[in-house]
């Protein structure tokens, strides 16, 4: 683990950061981006990157002269650009004399509660034997319904799940403005955000890159999963001359998004519930268990549930919903659909040894957080 002076830091790299405008992976980029990491790593910190570039860097070799639509064809300059990308990257890290590694994952792999625990050990271990992961999503075979929308989600994820102590975003675009600064010229940047609020979502402009997929509301999305986790987080300009190093260093150009109440964030096992388990049920609950649940912090009982839709195992993560069909959270359940809709038939059983339905800690409210969970 890191030391005081020491972090652990998840950096993202857009396609746009690592392209020539033909398309083509720009190795002068990545140069400048490994120079950085190899720096950060020279000082003690750990590294993780997670970098998009994949189908950029490969649709040109299949003939196209635009990148491609179709997922079909999207999925085979992945597998051509992903290649020459990781390539790249383990030569340019090689001179500096570190290792890279590939990580390719999909939404599944993060639903699923042992493959998140399994990717989470692998580049634990990575990092302590110095080597450098290098994250992408497995975009050769993920489906849209499996995506995680971009690789700005991902990196928010990814550092909840390392539990990174920054997380940092490059762009197009030197931070956070108050208004577009490509069509207001005395747009400000905010050089620090406490508090996603409407008024934060509304300076969110439409996506401004034709390489990448994510635009500023994507980043913003991403920056709500790492200040709930407790990251501290950093928007910046790629391009700009050590950006990455003053920025671990709380020196660059940019905004900073800081977590303004570090004792409510969500703890690790409450992180995978929240944003990457995938509900497979719903539970609606009594208005008494409402209360209990919501702000008593307390267990929901068997006895206390009204409805049960779907059909879901012990230990599954479920929905939960007030009697208006309102969103209180997500939890995980003690018991089966089954066994619930059987407790349903007298209201006050319980179960042989009076375990809960849902403790209170394998619960994440809707209000803990400032991004819809679940989704």
């Amino acid at each position: 683990m890191t030391s005081d002076n020491q972090k652990r830091v998840v950096i993202k790299i857009g396609s746009s950061s690592l392209t020539s405008l033909s398309g083509d992976i720009s190795r002068r980029k990545i140069e400048r981006i490994t120079d950085q990491v190899a720096e950060l790593k020279d000082e003690g910190h750990e590294v993780v990157l997670v970098s998009s570039g994949a189908v950029a860097a490969g649709y040109r070799t299949l003939g196209f002269v635009n990148r491609p639509d179709s997922l079909p064809e999207k999925q085979a300059a992945a597998a051509v650009g992903q290649g020459r990308l990781i390539e790249t990257y383990s030569e340019l890290f090689s001179s500096h004399g570190y290792a890279a590694s590939q990580i390719l994952i999909t939404r599944s792999d993060f639903s699923d509660e042992t493959r998140y625990n399994n990717v989470r050990n692998t580049i634990n271990v990575l990092l302590e034997r110095g080597i450098v992961p290098i994250v992408n999503e497995n975009d050769t075979v993920t489906t849209d319904r499996l995506r995680f929308g971009d690789n700005d989600t991902l990196s928010a994820k990814v550092a909840g799940l390392v539990a990174s102590d920054q997380l940092i975003i490059l762009s197009d675009i030197d931070g956070l403005y108050d208004a577009d600064p490509r069509k207001t010229p005395s747009a400000s940047l905010l050089k620090e955000v406490s508090e996603i609020t409407p008024e934060i979502e509304e300076m969110a402009g439409e996506p401004g890159s034709a390489v990448g997929t994510g635009g500023m509301r994507s980043k913003i999305d991403a920056f709500k999963i790492s200040m709930a986790s407790g990251i501290p987080s950093f928007l910046g300009k790629s391009g700009v001359k050590n950006i990455l190093v003053d920025a671990v260093n709380q020196e660059a150009k940019g905004t900073y998004f800081n977590v303004a109440q570090p004792e409510q964030n969500l703890d690790h096992y409450r992180q995978w519930i929240a944003f990457n388990s995938g509900p497979e049920g719903e539970i609606l609950i009594e208005e008494e268990a409402k209360e209990a649940i919501v702000n008593d912090k307390g267990s929901l009982l068997p006895s206390q549930i009204y409805q049960i839709n779907g059909n879901f195992k012990k230990g599954s993560v479920v929905r939960i919903l007030d009697l208006n069909k309102n969103k209180l959270g997500l939890g995980v359940v003690n018991y089966s659909s089954f066994d619930l809709e059987s407790f349903q038939l007298e209201k006050n059983a319980v179960s042989d040894n009076g375990e809960a339905a849902m403790h209170s800690d394998s619960f994440v409210c809707e209000l803990e957080v400032a991004i819809p969970i679940g989704v």
